[in-house]
């Protein structure tokens, strides 16, 4: 069994997935939009060229994503995708870029389980905890 974190975007699914492919060194294992689908008729044209099924690849992790049709469109809440990296600095980094042109709801820094924690919502609405290291080592 394996979970993978399935994000619905507002229409901007390939922009923060070609950013987040780039941030985590990972790879788009595919792509298809709403174009490609059979009969095209969910969505509005001015959607066919949205994203319908995208995969991140980040070695054995995936995550997932598509953009919501404007008729089932909400604000990402209720969760986060948390992140733990073994490098203090790379998380360090990964949070920085993560915030820019987002919202920070708690600086990275160092907590009492971590070496270093953060959260924020970054600039495509997806919210995020990066953590690295464990503060007890």
């Amino acid at each position: 069994m394996k979970f993978v974190t399935y994000l619905f975007f507002n229409g901007n699914c390939r922009e923060a997935f070609e950013f987040y492919a780039g941030l985590f060194d990972g790879e788009i294992a595919g792509m298809g939009t709403y174009r490609d689908e059979p009969g095209q008729g969910s969505v509005p044209a001015e959607w066919l060229d949205k994203v319908m099924n995208v995969q991140l690849s980040i070695g054995d992790q995936a995550l997932m994503a598509s953009d919501a049709p404007p008729q089932y469109a909400s604000d990402m809440s209720g969760f986060s995708v948390s992140v733990d990296l073994g490098d203090l600095g790379r998380a360090g980094r990964v949070f920085t870029a993560l915030a820019d042109g987002g919202t920070v709801n708690m600086p990275f820094q160092p907590t009492f389980w971590a070496k270093g924690f953060g959260m924020v919502k970054d600039r495509f609405g997806t919210p995020w905890m990066i953590s690295s290291g464990n503060a007890q080592e």
